[in-house]
């Protein structure tokens, strides 16, 4: 009996030291608040992704068509654009209290248009729409002798 005493006192003083975490950790930062960002929205033929960010280009939140439960060539829908755009755009409102975006665009998909009007039905103000697709125009000379 005195033995079970005193191994319970020792356990109960070995669980307390084991379950103080050390001071030295920093303290968790609190969220950020960003009242302005960018979408960036790459839709190509197989998929379409979402990139929420701040003026300074640090990622708030993302989202894909294939993140969201879209397999194979359903990834490609506007429909499955939507809710990839609604689900980023969600989550940077609740989490960073974001009001005011600039969209930009890039790529020929099908989720081009659905993903912008996804943001605005998620109640975010949008400020410019900016394609930014690369165009192309030939490339450069490539390295040789001219061919004749």
């Amino acid at each position: 009996m005195a033995e079970e005493e005193i191994k319970n006192t020792t356990a109960s003083a070995e669980a307390t030291e084991t379950t103080a975490a050390p001071k030295s950790k920093a303290a968790k930062k609190g969220k950020r608040i960003v009242n302005a960002g960018a979408v960036h929205i790459q839709a190509t033929f197989n998929n379409t992704i979402i990139s929420v960010t701040d003026k300074t280009g640090a990622v708030l939140s993302a989202s894909s068509a294939g993140a969201n439960g879209f397999r194979g060539s359903k990834k490609g829908t506007a429909f499955a654009a939507g809710v990839a755009a609604e689900k980023a755009l969600e989550i940077a409102k609740k989490n960073h209290a974001l009001n005011s975006v600039d969209v930009y665009v890039s790529g020929i998909g099908l989720g081009r248009d659905a993903a912008i009007r996804a943001i605005s039905t998620v109640g975010i103000k949008i400020d410019s729409i900016t394609d930014v697709t690369p165009i192309a125009h030939g490339g450069v000379r490539p390295k040789g002798e001219r061919k004749p």
